[in-house]
């Protein structure tokens, strides 16, 4: 695997993760219970925007660029469904 696939899969995860986390604590302020949380921070993941992932253009030293799990997250998945 390549140095650049194996920092892609691992900020992948990172969005994904962060996007839970985020939409966990959100969903208890909002007063969901543990439950409803669990299924909020499920979403935030499936309408998290991957097609930033994949912009070709990356170096292989990836310098000059934003971080890719801080593209994929730029979308506000909060809004959603509301």
């Amino acid at each position: 695997m390549k140095n650049r696939d194996l920092r892609l899969a691992e900020e992948i995860r990172s969005a994904c993760l962060r996007a839970a986390l985020e939409a966990y604590e959100d969903g208890g302020l909002r007063g969901l219970c543990a439950e409803g949380r669990w299924e909020y921070a499920l979403e935030a993941i499936r309408s998290l925007a991957l097609v930033p992932l994949l912009k070709p253009d990356e170096p292989e030293g990836g310098q000059g660029r934003t971080s890719l799990a801080e593209e994929a997250y730029a979308g506000d998945f909060m809004t959603q469904g509301e």
